[in-house]
């Protein structure tokens, strides 16, 4: 069984009188260590899918397994659950905690998984050297850039060691050269074997992944693996 495996999901709102479908019957799998970019303009039904995958939302009809757990009819605290346990978020706006630590921020996830202190400490200050911050763990955000304050987030999405980590515009509040650096930092992940998935608009942002699933009006219009030489490849502008 594949780490994602969604089947005939639908995800409909009701608009007034009007049934605005945002996704209609989408059928995919996503394999543990895949690095995925989930592609669309505004309003494709991108942004639904990435929260029916991160647990965010429940669908209106269809399966959607993670990691062998059947999700799709839980409740809102049952979901919570599964997020902390299986998923670790990183957002364009970074969600950093002003006046905590990088440490501190890191460790946060831990907190409300009521992980011991010494244990907190121990795997925050790994996760921080993991994205490069070994000797920032104890700079508050405003303390460092944005690509930095990006690889705290990161740092915060690996410390729970999650099935997944689920990224949405992580370069959109970064220059280009920053976002390269980032890119390169989840090309190295995906090397360790860590799983992640890509939400972007950015056709560049989405060429350093493996593969790349089109969403368009609801519907997957393409499913495609990445060659090696189309991919954008770490140090590669």
């Amino acid at each position: 069984m594949s780490l994602i495996e969604v089947r005939n999901l639908s995800r409909l709102y009701h608009m007034g009188e009007e049934t605005v479908y945002a996704l209609r019957d989408v059928s995919v799998g996503i394999e543990k260590g895949e690095y995925v970019a989930i592609m669309g303009p505004s309003g494709s039904g991108k942004s639904t899918l990435m929260n029916l995958i991160g647990c965010l939302d429940s669908p209106t009809s269809g399966e959607f397994i993670l990691n062998g757990i059947e999700v799709s009819e839980m409740d809102d605290d049952e979901l919570a659950d599964v997020r902390n346990r299986q998923i670790g978020f990183v957002f364009q706006t970074f969600n950093l905690l002003a006046r905590s630590t990088a440490l501190h921020n890191v460790e946060l996830p831990l907190v409300y998984a009521e992980i011991d202190s010494e244990t907190r400490r121990e795997r925050a200050l790994e996760a921080l050297g993991q994205v490069g911050l070994g000797d920032r763990v104890t700079h508050k955000p405003n303390e460092l850039s944005g690509g930095q304050r990006q690889r705290v987030a990161i740092a915060r999405a690996l410390v729970n060691r999650p099935a997944i980590i689920l990224a949405d515009e992580p370069t959109g509040n970064l220059d280009s050269k920053t976002g390269v650096e980032i890119m390169a930092l989840f090309e190295e992940l995906s090397s360790r074997g860590n799983t992640i998935i890509v939400v972007t608009h950015e056709e560049e942002v989405a060429r350093h992944a493996r593969r790349i699933i089109r969403i368009r009006d609801g519907l997957i219009a393409a499913d495609e693996r990445i060659s090696p030489e189309d991919r954008i490849q770490v140090g590669q502008s």
